[in-house]
């Protein structure tokens, strides 16, 4: 079917997002900047940071901003988590529509619930675009121990609403495309593939800040949320396993935060490595310059899981835009990123990541290469102008229009 025209000469596209506060969120940042870029008119609406305002505008893009909800466990407020985002940002899209009256919405999952309220501004001409940054079903078997059989359903029918509501899906990879077109039953003509990479003048390793290796000869980072599924558990366990084998000479530092922070801390406690595992909060880009330009290792901790096995992980791609050498899990997605600038462990076990961690930082030699092969591969595939162009090709099909400079 032929997409509407715009209403807009120059198109406008409302972007949610619940998981992170924009611009931190650096993939809908990005997106964000890309539509600009081309001509469009982009507002988004996502949760607060720390002392972020309900509104403004930043480099030509409008944030509107809720209160989070408070921090929750289990599965009863994980479900009221939701619907208090879902309230939320159907109340910013109204007053968005009021002042901008935008032609397209764009729902970054989780959740998969956000075709619902594009739905409720069909009726007005607005098309809908569902950009799958995670699969949901996965993430909560992965989440929790104990899975209810009936709220798995309740994902994966959610998921296929969003499928089918959504005149185009973009998706992080070759693997989530093939899932969308089997579980979504939906055609190569409408679900692209932009992956997750950063600005390549921006990710790439400057000068190294020799005091953030706290006096060790060597400085391993995890960049990235703390969560259940995200494995960061084994850092410090790997950590401890070093200390066990005989060795202090290596620092890890975890750049981020997330729902597992504070046992995290308690672990390293309880192991007595809080000397050698360093929490840094919430990394801006300067932080993340000085601490990836300093680090010998890029460290992938997510266990193998159907979810992870599949999934792209930013950091990765950030690793390599630093000229990182990475150790990771032998993960399907994870390997097909990294490929030659990764060392992959096949057993999920601490001990065996950290032999691998240590033969890899005794071999200069072969660290210096695969960081070599990282930065190329990098720039070659992986940073975000190839990606740009993709995803806006997404909005020139959705919009009718030819984008353009503004």
């Amino acid at each position: 079917m032929t997409p509407k025209k715009s209403k807009s000469a120059r198109g406008r596209v409302l972007i949610i997002v619940q998981n992170l506060p924009v611009p931190l969120d650096r993939r809908v940042w990005l997106e964000s900047q890309a539509l600009r870029d081309a001509g469009f008119e982009v507002s988004v609406i996502c949760p607060k940071g720390p002392g972020d305002p309900s509104y403004q505008e930043l480099d030509g893009v409008k944030l509107y901003k809720y209160q989070p909800a408070p921090a929750t466990q289990g599965v009863v407020a994980f479900i009221y988590e939701f619907a208090f985002s879902w309230l939320a940002t159907l109340f910013l899209a109204i007053k968005a529509y009021r002042r901008d009256r935008f032609d397209v919405i764009q729902a970054c999952n989780p959740p998969d619930t956000f075709w619902a309220l594009a739905l409720l501004f069909r009726p007005l001409g607005v098309r809908f675009v569902f950009d799958q940054h995670d699969l949901c079903p996965e993430v909560y078997l992965a989440r929790f121990a104990k899975p209810s059989r009936a709220l798995l359903g309740g994902l994966k029918l959610l998921e296929r609403a969003s499928y089918r509501t959504a005149q185009e899906v973009i998706v992080t990879n070759a693997l989530y495309k093939d899932t969308a077109l089997r579980r979504g039953h939906l055609t190569e003509n409408n679900v692209t593939v932009v992956r997750n990479g950063p600005q390549p003048d921006r990710f790439k390793r400057g000068e190294p800040v020799p005091e953030l290796r706290r006096g060790r000869r060597y400085l391993c980072c995890y960049l990235g949320i703390m969560g259940p599924q995200d494995g960061v558990d084994l850092v410090v366990r790997v950590a401890r396993a070093i200390r066990d084998i005989g060795r202090d000479d290596v620092q890890f530092a975890l750049l981020g935060f997330g729902d597992t922070e504070d046992e995290l801390r308690a672990l390293a406690e309880q192991l007595g490595v809080s000397d050698s595992v360093e929490f840094t909060g919430r990394a801006d880009d300067r932080m993340v310059h000085d601490w990836l330009s300093t680090a010998d290792v890029g460290i992938v901790p997510d266990p193998p899981t159907p979810f992870n096995d599949v999934s792209s992980m930013n950091k990765t791609v950030e690793y390599m835009a630093f000229g990182l050498p990475v150790v990771a899990f032998e993960l399907r997605e994870t390997m097909a990123t990294a490929g030659q600038a990764g060392t992959y462990v096949g057993a999920s076990d601490p001990v065996a990541f950290a032999h691998t961690l240590l033969a890899l930082l005794d071999d200069p030699d072969r660290r210096q290469r695969m960081g070599a092969f990282a930065r190329e591969k990098f720039e070659r595939e992986l940073s975000w102008p190839d990606q740009a162009r993709a995803y806006v090709g997404v909005y020139t099909r959705v919009t009718g229009r030819v984008s353009g400079p503004a």
